[in-house]
């Protein structure tokens, strides 16, 4: 079987080295493909189809009787089994062993850092796996690494009917709509189906022969005409590495979709400094006031069509929705006395409505989800709506329409609901004519524990992780220790001065929320007209908010003091409201055209402090004014912080401890993104000079990564005069290198 499979491989790497020698590999299929017939034009439904179909609430066997995940018909289901394309229905544990060979789980933040990996993976040349006592071919000196990309619809999807709708949310609710639907023309065509067995083998062989990336992968599923998000998942079992974006691998019910067990192998985790944000912003939720109001609306148009058609279960759970929409209402409506824009509170007071505590909710949001609710609802009013526009030659795009349907929403929240109250909490806030209330994960470290507990060695990598204690007490509090280790940077101590400014000729030099005046940043402008005539190049400047930014641009114009740093170099603004990548091209023009370079006014945590590099000539210098602590004040913060005293308060740490340290590592973890962005590889150097007085504490200083200590003497000067004499030095000496 081992044999067979690799002889497919083999085949498959030559025939793609023999279409790269003709130079037609773009032009001709991978093999024949398969042949779709697409018509964009739908007939119009027929509302039947929105009816729904029986339920019988009692019996269990109703209730994803086909033991596979919900949304999928039996048939499909039995079909992805056999493929291999999701798990089949686990009896025990041990059935989700389904591969004894090591497997590396790579894992992380976003596409493009996952295609850079890819991108490196593609330039090794791996040793084979055999001893060289039992290798048997001498010539053979590597062995291709059976490696997969595993990505979202969003990235996959070939259907252009689906992948044009733009957002995730919505193409995944439109792909699970072209699955379940009765009528064979209105199916996704590219979904696998009985007769394409060899087909999704042929799409397993040619993701498996060779290094790819999504992208990659996609143009394989095109070329063959099968769907590469589906047919990803049969080359699971047999990948030596499989990459994958964060929710796919964070998220329990994505790993049970795609049959992922990591019981016995490898996970990393790479830019893990977001790891903590990133489980709590997954299993995290809102819903609006309007959301509410479009759901009460659009289940009371339904069932004025359907009440009398609608028997048994049916006909009490969809009353049972609404009722629940009702309480929710109910603690909305409420808050227009409320003083204050926002605050905290019980679930049990968003389920104070008549009747709402006899109702269960886990057989409520099993029942949205098995009897496709939200979508038969979502699909009759659009239907009702285009037959109005129809009726007046209306032929406008409504914008307003819901790209997810709104019963989701409500789906999700009511899932929060029932969480364990000691793993996050409830809030309100008022955002201009709406309410919205939020659900907030409070402790991350049971959603990551079976991660933990399964995976062999469990890594966590990232290039700005300090400091660590947030990830001992949040993420791995059930651990007796952890193994860390920090290396030092590519760059030797020469290619770095990382100076503080603690006080100028005034005195000293605090950025704080309540010292944040227009003395003080007068004072912060004048420093950098002192510094920036030394930078030859790219001068970068973080701000710890956008609020503090336009506060900053308002001094600085009413004083004309961006005047005079437009002589020295041209000024560019980030901004709320501007896209990101515009600011940054003109920026990079700016600095590659004019020998003086160019000056960026960003924002700490903001769209130009992650994901962009400030190399070479781009970030010759990073100032980062102030420190970022975020807003202490807002409901979100206070519970988080009450929270973390509690679990210290139990393991018999002083009062007041916990809380602090951890707001300090938020802010300098953010700092150390920041001025990360300007070394990127071994020969870059680059200024770092951090205003604030606040960067001599101890603490804070603790704080910062190891590689930058190394160029940053406990004895150097913290004076604005001091840092200008050792900034000319050190640019000067790199000019003439």
């Amino acid at each position: 079987m081992r044999e067979d499979f690799e002889a497919r491989l083999s085949a498959v790497r030559e025939k793609e080295r023999k279409l790269k020698e003709r130079n037609d590999a773009l032009g001709e299929p991978l093999r024949k493909k398969r042949k779709v017939a697409v018509d964009d034009e739908t007939s119009e439904a027929d509302e039947k189809q929105f009816l729904l179909d029986d339920y019988e609430s009692d019996a269990d066997k109703q209730l994803h009787s086909n033991g596979g995940p919900p949304g999928y018909s039996t048939e499909t289901t039995k079909l992805m089994e056999k493929m291999g394309m999701i798990q089949p229905k686990k009896q025990d544990d041990s059935s989700l062993d389904r591969s004894s060979e090591l497997k590396v789980f790579f894992c992380s933040r976003t596409h493009s850092q996952l295609s850079q990996f890819v991108g490196e993976l593609q330039r090794v040349s791996l040793p084979p796996g055999m001893p060289p006592e039992l290798a048997t071919n001498d010539e053979e000196q590597s062995e291709p690494l059976k490696q997969l990309s595993l990505g979202s619809r969003k990235n996959l999807c070939i259907n252009r009917s689906v992948s044009k709708l733009g957002s995730q949310t919505a193409i995944n609710e439109r792909c699970i709509e072209l699955q379940q639907t009765s009528s064979a023309e209105h199916k996704c065509p590219y979904l696998p189906s009985k007769d394409h067995e060899e087909l999704v083998l042929d799409f397993r062989d040619f993701a498996l022969a060779k290094v790819r990336d999504i992208e990659d992968l996609a143009e394989v599923g095109a070329r063959l005409g099968i769907c590469p998000y589906y047919a990803s998942r049969t080359a699971i079992d047999a990948a030596e590495m499989v990459t994958l974006p964060y929710p796919l691998l964070l998220q329990k019910t994505a790993r049970e979709v795609l049959g992922i067990s990591l019981r016995g192998h490898v996970v990393i985790i790479d830019e893990a400094h977001n790891l903590m944000n990133a489980i709590e912003g997954i299993y995290s939720t809102q819903i609006s006031e309007s959301q509410l109001k479009r759901a009460r609306e659009s289940l009371i148009v339904y069932l004025q069509k359907f009440r009398n058609r609608l028997k048994g279960s049916n006909r009490v759970y969809v009353t049972q929705v609404v009722r629940v929409i009702d309480s929710l209402l109910l603690f909305v409506t409420g808050l227009d006395g409320a003083n204050g824009n926002g605050g905290s509170m019980e679930a049990e007071r968003l389920l104070s409505g008549k009747g709402v505590d006899q109702i269960n909710l886990a057989k409520l949001v099993r029942y949205i989800s098995d009897s496709k609710l939200s979508r038969k609802v979502e699909g009759y009013v659009s239907h009702v709506t285009q037959q109005q526009k129809a009726s007046t030659r209306n032929t406008r795009d409504d914008k307003s329409e819901a790209d997810v349907p709104t019963l989701s929403h409500v789906q999700n929240f009511l899932m929060t609901l029932m969480n364990p109250s000691k793993e996050g909490r409830f809030f309100w806030s008022r955002e201009g004519d709406t309410c919205i209330v939020r659900y907030m994960l409070l402790d991350p470290s049971e959603h990551f524990r079976e991660i933990v507990h399964d995976a062999q060695a469990v890594i966590l990598a990232g290039g700005t992780m300090s400091p660590m204690d947030d990830y001992r007490q949040q993420l791995f509090p059930y651990l007796p220790s952890l193994v860390t280790f920090s290396c030092g940077h590519l760059i030797p101590p020469s290619n770095l001065l990382v100076r503080t400014v603690a006080a100028d000729q005034v005195g000293p030099l605090d950025f704080s929320f309540k010292s944040r005046n227009s003395t003080t940043i007068m004072r912060i402008g004048r420093a950098l007209l002192g510094l920036a005539p030394l930078v030859q190049g790219g001068l970068v400047v973080f701000f710890p908010s956008y609020s503090s930014l336009e506060q900053v641009a308002s001094c600085w114009r009413n004083e004309s003091l961006i005047a005079k740093l437009e002589m020295t170099k041209q000024v560019f603004w980030d901004s709320r409201t501007e896209p990101a990548e515009a600011t940054f091209k003109a920026y990079s023009q700016a600095v590659a055209t004019n020998r003086k370079g160019a000056i960026l006014l960003s924002v700490i945590g903001g769209k130009l402090s992650e994901g962009i590099n400030f190399s070479d000539d781009l970030g010759r210098c990073v100032v980062v004014v102030g420190l970022p602590f975020p807003n202490l004040e807002t409901p979100e913060w206070k519970a988080k912080m009450q929270y973390l005293e509690a679990k210290a308060l139990a393991r018999g740490e002083p009062a007041g401890l916990a809380s602090r340290e951890h707001a300090e590592n938020v802010c300098m973890r953010a700092v150390n993104q920041a001025v990360g962005r300007v070394i990127r590889h071994k020969d870059d150097w680059a200024g770092i000079v951090l205003m604030d007085t606040r960067y001599n504490q101890k603490q804070i200083r603790e704080k910062l990564p190891g590689w930058i200590g190394e160029s940053f003497p406990a004895d150097s000067p913290s004076h604005f005069f001091g840092v200008v004499d050792d900034a000319k030095c050190f640019f000067e000496r790199k000019g003439r290198a």
